[in-house]
């Protein structure tokens, strides 16, 4: 009928959640046919997925400097931890040498070629895990802090589930997300099918 008959999307795991699933919704709509294949990135793993040819259609933090790429978001990432964190108990804001002592929970860049580490890495225990979810998990747990997406986040400070850490400064930073159409011109339909609704699926402030 006109459409790919795969469509390989690679998205940046900090892309909200139930965007992508609206967004996976409508594509359904549009091309019921055309299989989908779906994996999440963190850090140079998008990238990779360009630089590669692994994807038709790309979220990244960072657009490879021969590609060309669309802005889509920006994702706030907050410092949290549980409220009966030692942490939360300091009496004080916290400073770097506060958090050194306390153990971090960080993603695993989830590419192979030139992996990278982003924000601040500078706790003495670290525990590295493979997803948002896994780092999202040790914190309700008590187990460490962490900075991890708002809209990830934001229900479980509402409940008092979670509480932001009181920095002196450094308690918030934002990833810029694009949209990168690998195949450029040579994209296919349902490609440029899913680039326009991830640009749609953009906050409208």
């Amino acid at each position: 009928r006109g459409w790919e008959p795969g469509l390989r999307l690679v998205i940046d795991a900090s892309f909200p959640q139930d965007l992508l699933m609206s967004v996976l919704g409508k594509l359904r709509q549009g091309c019921p046919d055309t299989m989908i294949q779906l994996a999440d990135a963190v850090l140079s793993g998008a990238e990779e997925a360009i630089t590669r040819g692994e994807a038709d259609v790309v979220v990244t933090t960072r657009v490879p400097p021969d590609v060309l790429g669309d802005w889509l978001m920006d994702v706030q990432m907050i410092a949290v931890s549980s409220p009966d964190h030692p942490l939360q108990h300091t009496g004080a804001q916290i400073a770097a040498d506060d958090l050194v002592q306390h153990t971090q929970v960080v993603v695993r860049d989830s590419g192979g070629d030139r992996p990278r580490d982003e924000g601040w890495l500078g706790a003495r225990h670290r525990w590295t895990v493979s997803s948002i979810e896994a780092s999202l998990a040790a914190v309700r747990a008590g187990f460490a802090y962490a900075w991890l997406p708002q809209h990830r986040v934001e229900p479980l400070l509402a409940s008092g589930e979670l509480k932001t850490l009181p920095l002196a400064s450094g308690t918030a930073r934002h990833l810029a997300l694009h949209v990168v159409m690998v195949n450029g011109t040579a994209a296919g339909p349902a490609a440029r099918l899913a680039q326009e609704l991830l640009l749609q699926s953009r906050p409208q402030s």
